[in-house]
């Protein structure tokens, strides 16, 4: 199918974490259509072989570049990880991932005492933010940590009380008298989390969204290559998984702040 700028961004993940991108993109750029795809079957990407993501992933791409999306978002840190680079040399479309965007951000925020990242234990073991902060900036100094369970809090809605405070705690309370200035939520999910998260790490440490840096990259690539959908009309949002839609629909509308009214349930097996 031929792209031209009312062609829809094209956003992939594993589950419902990258529907926080989604919601950035939407409220960044309101005139753009979107198809988003969760490969529900298969979650979590985290624990899987770089090898086996990245062919999940080409998967997942294939089947939104023939829905003819012009921009593909990889909304998914585990696979901006690992499959970035194979992504980008099979498709014929421009592919952003969340983890360069974050990095950069976090980099113009930070007062040079020090990036914090967080993420799942996939995406801290990869080590791709911190090489990608490093490359930037070898100087910076990088403090990173798993958070393994923010994503169940999250997707319980449990992300206000005691209990997700308790935990945030136990994961954070460090990184301020550590000298960590600028934090990273380094997993889509965590951008629930994010009013307990700067409850216990401080006024002094500012928190970068890679989902809301990610709508920024991808608002001024289109720009760049004049892909901007047109002012007017009313944008259409399609939604596609592999398994459970009625729980991506129940759960997903937490993460993308509005109901999902349906999701079309996809074959993407090998």
């Amino acid at each position: 199918m031929r792209q031209g700028s009312h062609s829809p961004i094209g956003v992939f993940d594993s589950g419902v974490g990258g529907l926080t991108v989604l919601k950035a993109l939407m409220e960044r750029l309101p005139h753009e259509n979107t198809l988003y795809l969760g490969d529900t079957a298969r979650v979590p990407y985290g624990t899987k072989s770089g090898e086996v993501v990245t062919r999940y992933s080409l998967k997942n791409a294939q089947f939104l570049l023939e829905k003819g999306i012009k921009l593909l978002v990889v909304a998914c840190n585990t696979a901006s990880a690992v499959a970035l680079p194979a992504l980008s040399a099979a498709l014929s479309v421009p592919v952003l991932g969340v983890i360069a965007p974050g990095a950069q951000a976090a980099l113009r925020r930070t007062r040079g005492g020090g990036v914090g990242v967080i993420g799942t234990p996939g995406t801290i073991r990869s080590g791709a933010y911190q090489r990608e902060l490093q490359a930037a900036d070898p100087k910076v100094q990088v403090k990173a940590r798993a958070c393994p369970l923010f994503v169940p809090l999250a997707e319980e809605g449990w992300t206000q009380g005691e209990v997700p405070a308790l935990v945030a705690r136990e994961y954070l309370a460090d990184f301020a008298r550590e000298g960590v200035d600028t934090l990273v939520l380094g997993c889509t999910h965590y951008p629930l989390l994010k009013d307990i998260i700067a409850q216990v790490v401080g006024p002094r440490v500012s928190l970068v969204d890679s989902a809301e840096a990610t709508a920024e990259a991808v608002a001024l690539l289109l720009e760049q290559t004049q892909g901007l959908a047109p002012p007017g009309g009313v944008p259409v949002h399609g939604y596609f998984v592999t398994d459970v839609p009625e729980r991506f629909m129940e759960v997903g509308a937490r993460f993308l702040g509005r109901p999902i009214a349906s999701a079309e349930q996809v074959d993407l097996s090998f």
